[in-house]
């Protein structure tokens, strides 16, 4: 079993080379982030919400698209990355606030948020019913958390890049952990005592709504 705490180093080495360059032209990889920004948008607006936590904002890029469209709700983003929250706070986006911290240990009080959303983070968690949990505590009865991540469907193809394509990676100082099935997703939920109502696998990104009941 891989280190927890290595693996959260890595990521947080990853993110800080990153950082700069996240929403720019030169950003790579992380490009397909913003490929999720239409899904989560479209999932927002089903329901009515006062108070949103983006885990694993990154540079807020999500933030700063949706408080102009919502700006009356109050955001919070969370990354363990320093550098990401440090560029995020030097947007000044009037209704948000930015947190350096753990989303397997998210720091807020309890039921403090109607939405949570995670756009590719989650597979850089080592622990992710920890995360589940601490979404479990933070969201108010009937919040929703919305999560975006990569997907390989499940079969050989998943269990070679979860085996082989993730550990390599690792070896070149990147922090991807593990990239989960519906079935481990629901799993995971059903841990939580959280309700999986929607996992779609939308090309090759998993789309999932989590319901506190």
């Amino acid at each position: 079993m891989r280190d927890s705490n290595k693996l959260k180093e890595l990521s947080v080495g990853e993110f800080t080379r990153a950082a700069e360059k996240y929403e720019t032209d030169k950003a790579g990889i992380y490009k397909l982030c913003k490929q999720d920004y239409p899904d989560i948008l479209e999932e927002i607006e089903k329901e009515s919400f006062h108070d949103l936590l983006d885990a694993g904002c990154g540079t807020a890029p999500m933030i700063s698209v949706l408080s102009e469209r919502f700006p009356n709700v109050n955001f919070t983003g969370i990354d363990l990355t320093p550098k990401m929250i440090e560029v995020a706070k030097s947007k000044n986006i009037p209704n948000a606030t930015f947190v350096c911290g753990d989303c397997e240990s998210l720091p807020f009080e309890k039921d403090s948020f109607d939405v949570i959303i995670c756009s590719q983070s989650f597979h850089h968690y080592p622990n992710p019913l920890a995360f589940m949990n601490s979404v479990r505590e933070c969201l108010r009865t009937g919040g929703r958390l919305i999560l975006r991540d990569m997907s390989m469907g499940g079969g050989v193809i998943h269990w070679m890049v979860n085996h082989v394509e993730l550990p390599i990676l690792n070896r070149f100082g990147y922090g991807d952990v593990h990239v989960y099935s519906n079935k481990e997703l629901q799993t995971l939920c059903d841990k939580a005592r959280l309700v999986l109502e929607c996992c779609e696998k939308r090309g090759i990104k998993l789309h999932a709504v989590i319901r506190k009941k």
